[in-house]
């Protein structure tokens, strides 16, 4: 039952990696490889470790958004690292790279959880 959450998790932290990296590769700067891998192996990470979690939480979408939230904030600090735009001041990709990894650290936990 605990390898079934696992690779449920895990494949769908590597779906949500390709979809948040096609998001940051919809503008108009290009990703480099390494960024794209960032971006990719963050969110696997984050369903990883909602796979691998023993935390027992009252409400399941809760530690959905705690992992989400643990995992996004080195992205979120490296996000600051990125040059800036006119769209975007490090600050916003700071907050928008953490709050995405909330929400598909809750998504993770959501399909994972009710689905499966």
């Amino acid at each position: 039952m605990k390898t079934k959450r696992l690779i449920i998790s895990s494949l769908l932290g590597v779906v949500f990696g390709f979809v948040c990296y096609g998001f940051a590769a919809s503008g108009n700067q290009e990703i480099s490889m390494i960024l794209a891998l960032n971006i990719i192996l963050g969110r696997t990470l984050i369903g990883v470790a909602i796979g691998i979690s023993r935390f027992s939480l009252k409400h399941w979408s809760i530690h959905g958004l705690i992992m989400g939230l643990i995992f996004s904030l080195p992205a979120g600090f490296g996000a600051m690292l990125a040059p800036e735009t006119p769209e975007f001041s490090h600050t916003m990709l700071m907050i928008s790279t953490i709050i995405m990894g909330m929400i598909y650290g809750f998504l993770i936990e959501l399909i994972t959880s009710v689905l499966f």
